[in-house]
Order: structure tokens, then sequence, then C-alpha cells
């Protein structure tokens, strides 16, 4: 059990430096821009200075892009704090329309790398469940991972959720990989310990292209 456990905590440590790396590789490039923006403006301030007339549309556009990458900072930042406090708590009450959403927040630079769309689609009502939100979260990308190498030719992999009157239920969708290569479903890297810790089951329908993931709606009962 203590090897288990071990696979699993060296599996969770390896999930937060892949993900706040990508964060910060992320937040790179936005300054990355930022910075080449701010190069041109200083341009047109010595273009100013010289008197050479400027075309306000121009600094308009350079101004919004500017903008628009400062909020996609804050959009990253915001996410990386949520990721950062997701260990704050072992045992915990969560929505899982939120755990959801930055699983796919956090997994979209690996999926535009590869070339696939993640397409989330949620429910209006929340769906709680207490769980332990930092394993789910890497088992999350587990899935998300397996899922984008299964995705096939069609480059999409669906996710929705929902509840039963003891689980949460979520499917991963579209994997037309599965039905070309059988033999994916023997390759999936998820520990069985981590599956153990959060008391889920994993299931594979090669012929629907469809992976879903069961968990108790409260890890304590």
């Amino acid at each position: 059990m203590n090897a288990e456990l071990d696979v699993v905590y060296e599996s969770s440590l390896q999930f937060f430096g892949k993900m706040n790396a990508s964060i910060s590789h992320e937040i790179n490039n936005v300054l990355a821009i930022i910075n080449e923006n701010a190069g041109l403006l200083e341009d047109f301030a010595i273009m100013a200075d010289k008197e050479t007339p400027i075309d306000p549309a121009r600094l308009k556009t350079m101004a919004g892009k500017i903008l628009a990458q400062i909020k996609r900072a804050d959009t990253m930042i915001k996410n990386m704090n949520k990721f950062a406090h997701s260990v704050d708590e072992r045992i915990k009450y969560v929505d899982l329309n939120d755990l959801l959403e930055l699983a796919v927040a956090l997994s979209n630079r690996f999926a535009s790398m590869r070339g696939i769309t993640l397409e989330l689609n949620t429910p209006t009502n929340p769906l709680f469940i207490t769980t332990n939100n930092f394993f789910l979260e890497n088992l999350l990308w587990q899935c998300l991972d397996f899922s984008m190498d299964a995705a096939g030719q069609g480059k999409i992999v669906a996710l929705n959720a929902e509840m039963t009157e003891n689980h949460a239920v979520i499917r991963f969708s579209q994997l037309n990989g599965l039905k070309a290569a059988p033999g994916m479903v023997s390759s999936v890297t998820m520990t069985e310990g981590l599956l153990d810790a959060l008391k889920g089951r994993v299931t594979t329908d090669i012929e629907a292209g469809v992976m879903t993931l069961t968990l108790p709606a409260d890890i304590n009962r």
C-alpha cells in the first residue's frame, strides 16, 4: 500500500510541476507580445519627437493588443491561483463543473500543440461532490492526455458530466482513434493507485469512442 501511495504522490508532483511549467511558458509568451508592442510604441514616440505623422488607428490597435494580452495573463494567473489552492485541503466539497473548467484551461496549451479542440459541455446546475480535488485534477489531466491521443482524425475531445444518485459520471467522447487502434486502451497511463485513492473506475467503449470516469459523490462513504 505504501508503494502504491508513493506512486500516487510522485505522479501528483510531476503533474503539479508540468502544469506550472506550462502556465509560466504561457505567461512568458504574453510578456513577449506586450514587450513587442511596447517597442513599437517607443518607435512611435521617436516619430512623434521628429514630428512625423502617426496614424491614430495604429495606436488604437496596439493598445487593444496590449489590453487583450493583459486580460489573457489575468485569466492565466487566476487559474494558476485556483490550481495552487487545490492542495490546501485533502478532502473538499467542490463543484465538479469548476474542476472540469480548470482541467480544460490547464490542458488547452497541450491540446493546441496537438491540434486538438477540447469541447466542454457543463450543465447549468452545479455538480457538487466530496473528493480529493487535487488528485482528481491529476486524474482528469491523465484522462484528457489519453483522450487527446485517442481523438483520431476528428481532432476533437468532448467532455460532459452528470450526477447519478451516488456517483459523478464524466464522459470523454469522440475518441474515434480507439476504434482504429483498440490496443490503445492498454496504454492508459493512469495509475491504479490514483483511481483507488479517489475510489473511481474507468471504463472504455471502443465502438462508441467513449471513455467514462465514475467517481463517488462522497469519497468518505
